[in-house]
């Protein structure tokens, strides 16, 4: 069971990987980004992509959130209710990523890729 993926919440008591998340996040440079799912190859694959987004949603105070897209340098957070539309947008223009015409952002210029996968707790 604890070499299992998680889709979703983690009601049971293996928040720790949410906390690997938060860890992974709070490296990402300024004017940099990375994708839910490279965060979850990161990991390991102990959480999908989709639990990666979960985990942000709900990411404590002091995390970088706005610097996590989706895997076409979209921002899935403008589907968020409790965001205002464009604040994750305006957050990373503040460090000085551009965003093309279409509202995404160039990966393979901002994206960040650390030196090697996280070692497995």
């Amino acid at each position: 069971m604890a070499d299992e993926r998680v889709h979703g919440d983690l009601p049971d008591g293996r928040s720790g990987a949410f906390n690997e998340v938060y860890e992974l996040v709070r490296t990402i440079p300024r004017g940099r980004v990375m994708t839910y799912g490279q965060i979850a190859t990161l990991l390991g694959n102990r959480l999908s992509p989709r639990a990666v987004g979960w985990a942000m949603h709900g990411c404590p105070e002091g995390v970088p959130w706005q610097r996590v897209v989706n895997a076409s340098g979209g921002l899935s957070t403008e589907r968020m209710p409790d965001i205002p539309p464009g604040l994750q947008r305006h957050l990373l223009e503040e460090e000085g990523v551009v965003f093309r015409p279409n509202g995404k952002l160039d990966l393979a210029r901002f994206r960040h890729a650390p030196s090697g996968p996280k070692e497995a707790k």
